[in-house]
C-alpha cells in the first residue's frame, strides 16, 4: 500500500527573496564581527603592545595656566629703612674665661612682608672698647652665605649665636694664636649690621 505526500511544487518568489536577505544579513554580521576583532585593542593587528598612559586626575586646567608662588620670588625686597637690627649679647657680664655668645635681631617695621638677605655674607658683628675696634666678624669669616628670608611685619627674627673668643682680630691673625683682650672689669660694646641696615644702638657687656 503506497502512501502519497503532499506534492511539493515550486515556491513563491517572495520566499527565495526572504532567504537571500537572511543569508546576506548573517554574512554582514560575520564581517562586522571580524572587523571589530581586528580593530579592538589587543586583537589581531591592533595596538596590543602599546603602553597604557595614566593621566593624573588633577592635571586639568592647572597644566596650562601660569602659577604664582607665595614663596621668596613673589615677595618684594625690604626697602631702605624697613628693617631694624638690634645687637644681642647673652649676658651683661662674663666671668673670667667665659666666652660671650652674640647674635642679632631683625624686625620688619613696614606694613607688608618683605624679603631680606639674612646670610652671614651680609651680617657684621663688631666689638669695640671706647674708640678702639677690637674684633670684627668678617676678619676671619669662612664660607659666608646668602639666605633669602621673608620677614613678616612686627615679627622679629633672631639669628643663631656666634661665640667670641675674647681676642683681638685682624685679617693677618686668622691662622695664629692670639692674645686675649683686657678683662678684669673692662667694658665692651657690640655693634651689628645687616646689609645697609645699621644696628640700633649697641649691646654693652663686661669681661671679668
Amino acid at each position: 500500500m503506497s502512501t502519497l505526500r503532499d506534492p511539493v511544487g515550486p515556491k513563491d518568489k517572495s520566499v527565495y527573496v526572504r532567504r537571500r536577505i537572511i543569508v546576506l544579513v548573517a554574512l554582514l554580521a560575520v564581517v562586522a564581527a571580524v572587523v571589530l576583532i581586528i580593530l579592538k585593542p589587543g586583537g589581531v593587528g591592533g595596538a596590543s603592545d602599546a603602553p597604557k598612559v595614566s593621566v593624573p586626575g588633577d592635571l586639568g586646567d592647572t597644566a596650562a595656566k601660569p602659577t604664582t608662588s607665595a614663596g621668596k620670588n613673589s615677595t618684594p625686597a625690604c626697602a631702605e629703612g624697613e628693617l631694624v637690627v638690634t645687637p644681642i649679647a647673652d649676658k651683661s657680664s662674663y666671668a673670667e674665661g667665659e666666652e660671650p655668645k652674640l647674635s642679632l635681631k631683625v624686625e620688619n617695621r613696614g606694613t607688608k612682608a618683605c624679603s631680606g638677605d639674612l646670610g652671614t655674607a651680609t651680617m657684621t658683628f663688631a666689638i669695640t672698647s671706647g674708640a678702639d675696634q677690637v674684633w670684627l666678624s668678617t676678619d676671619c669669616q669662612k664660607k659666608p652665605d646668602h639666605r633669602s628670608v621673608i620677614l613678616q611685619p612686627g615679627k622679629p627674627l633672631e639669628t643663631e649665636t656666634i661665640t667670641w673668643d675674647r681676642t683681638r682680630s685682624s685679617k693677618d691673625t686668622c691662622d695664629i694664636s692670639r692674645d686675649p683682650v683686657t678683662a678684669g672689669g673692662a667694658s665692651y660694646h657690640l655693634k651689628v649690621s645687616v646689609g645697609s641696615a645699621q644696628g640700633d644702638g649697641t649691646a654693652q657687656f663686661i669681661l671679668g
